[in-house]
């Protein structure tokens, strides 16, 4: 959990913003948005091969074609 320090002469929507801030970079909203509901393995599994292919896209169509061994 992130913390931030609270000075004597901050505001308090300074506060907030700085807090918010530091939970965005930390993850926090993206992994309570990700763990909301149940998904089963095999949704992650298709998730992440979809990602994954996106992925090696990207990098092909940027030039750098990597080939990879698949058996």
């Amino acid at each position: 959990m992130p913390s931030i320090r609270v000075r004597q002469d901050d505001y308090f929507d300074v506060v907030l913003r700085r807090f918010r801030r530091s939970c965005e970079r930390a993850g926090v909203f993206t992994e309570s948005r990700r763990r909301e509901f149940y998904e089963k393995p095999t949704a992650v599994k298709k998730r992440e091969k979809a990602a994954s292919v996106r992925r090696e896209m990207k990098r092909a169509s940027r030039g750098r074609i990597r080939r990879r061994h698949t058996c």
